[in-house]
């Protein structure tokens, strides 16, 4: 198909898919390649190297009591990467309001995926200059990118529910998580063999790990052409939507929320269980470290057994909420969370055979969770607000996903022990599970003036 045939806004039908199947699985495919390209970002700059080695050339650029002063302002080296992914959420937070009303309101996802994607591919691929003491560029570049990230997931989520029909958005979403965590593991193997071997490639460590984030940016960058080339806009009604500053959008879209109270309910419970899932997956190599003992070693192992499984989890709750639906299954996998953060406050120090069960129990849900949680908002959402409420959404996923890692920190700092922070994270999962069995979905559903799904 050309670019221009590609390109060209067509008028949305009435079923909130493409009408065509043939079509519809087309852009299915492509839409399934976004979180293949984007997900590499996550895992491998985020979620494994980044963050060390950015506070190393914060402290190499550290005075004599281990401060550095961006803007002539003190901050201890090894808190500059915490502040700068704060620093990008706030940013994040401004942005993902207004690119997803401008996008409902002119239809043109597609061209803003594509900045959002570029920009973020951009800025992580010039990581690899990131050396010596450079840490502001480092700073400024993990804001770019993070910030890229969160509003380009914002337009990703948009198109599934005009892509899928109902009764499939279950098993689009998982495949997509699932395309997400394949890439991100294989990327993860490749980055593990070029660090763990850097000295056999003539490499020195700090050109390993410049290399290894460089190469998720081009990762990113190259991928994303795939669903640019067969995602297609479409037409919106004139005159609708509007843009304003971040905060006044958000705003406006909560208000409209307000017609929709069984969706707000949803993305409620939303936001409680998923701060918790977000937690247990940034503080996990804390927690193995500092109070299991564990190396780094067994720690990336255990992020690349998580990646691994999350593929299988993600199409194995898919599939179970076919016969289900998307509802039990996530209540069912937040009942595992729970038994999993409780394990965890049994796990016995210096054991790794018992750390990488409960990376194994991890990957088997969290793609599962992540992906049907998206499907099920996605038929509450009122058609032609997609971006605008999957903006709400996405807020939800990374713009407020600060409450629970202030409940572990206070936890932590209260009892000295990261035991008793990784168990006070239990209500979180505890909350979620009661808001989320109290929404009626199938009424929910209807109430957003969308059809009903035989299951949900």
């Amino acid at each position: 198909m050309s670019a221009e045939t590609t390109d060209a806004a067509e008028p949305t039908r009435g079923a909130p898919g493409a009408a065509d199947p043939g079509e519809r699985r087309r852009e299915q495919r492509g839409w399934y390649f976004y979180d293949f390209a984007c997900s590499v970002y996550s895992t491998s700059v985020v979620t494994v190297f980044l963050g060390p080695y950015l506070t190393s050339v914060a402290k190499a650029a550290a005075d004599a009591d281990g401060y550095v002063r961006p803007l002539g302002i003190p901050i201890r080296a090894g808190s500059l990467f915490a502040y700068t992914i704060s620093a990008s959420l706030v940013v994040a937070v401004i942005l993902m309001p207004i690119v997803g009303a401008a996008a409902d309101r002119t239809g043109r996802k597609k061209p803003l995926l594509a900045a959002a994607a570029y920009v973020g591919a951009t800025a992580t691929a010039a990581m690899f200059f990131l050396d010596g003491t450079r840490y502001l560029l480092g700073a400024f570049l993990l804001i770019v990118a993070n910030a890229a990230i969160s509003v380009s997931m914002v337009l990703y989520n948009a198109y599934l529910p005009q892509i899928s029909e109902p009764d499939e958005r279950d098993a689009v979403s998982s495949r997509g998580w699932a395309f997400g965590y394949t890439s991100g593991a294989l990327v993860l193997v490749l980055n593990l063999i070029l660090y763990t071997g850097h000295d056999s490639f003539g490499l020195s460590e700090s050109d390993a790990v410049r290399i290894c984030l460089a190469s998720a940016g081009v990762w990113w960058g190259a991928f994303t052409v795939v669903p640019l080339r067969r995602l297609r806009d479409r037409q919106v009604a004139p005159g609708h939507g509007a843009v304003g500053s971040g905060w006044g959008q958000l705003m406006a879209t909560l208000r409209d929320m307000r017609r929709h109270p069984l969706t707000l309910s949803f993305l409620l419970a939303y936001l409680v269980y998923n701060d918790g899932v977000q937690t247990v997956i940034s503080q996990a190599s804390v927690y193995g470290s500092e109070e299991l003992g564990l190396d780094q070693t067994t720690l990336i192992t255990a992020v690349l057994l998580v990646q691994i499984l999350a593929v299988a989890g993600a199409l194995g709750m898919g599939r179970l909420a076919r016969v289900y639906g998307a509802k039990r299954t996530i209540l069912a996998s937040l009942v595992v969370w729970t038994l999993i953060l409780v394990a965890g406050y049994f796990l016995p120090a210096d054991a790794p055979v018992f750390f990488y069960a409960l990376a194994a129990a991890i990957g088997l849900v969290l793609g599962g969770s992540q992906a049907l949680s998206r499907s099920l908002y996605s038929h509450l959402v009122p058609r032609g607000k997609e971006a605008e409420y999957f903006s709400a959404y996405e807020m939800s996923d990374r713009g407020l996903s600060w409450l629970g890692p202030l409940v572990f920190g206070l936890a932590y700092q209260l009892t000295g022990s990261y035991r008793d922070a990784i168990i006070s994270l239990v209500i979180f999962f505890v909350a979620g599970s009661a808001l989320l069995a109290r929404v009626p979905v199938r009424r929910a559903v209807a109430a957003a003036g969308n059809p009903v799904p035989e299951r949900i």
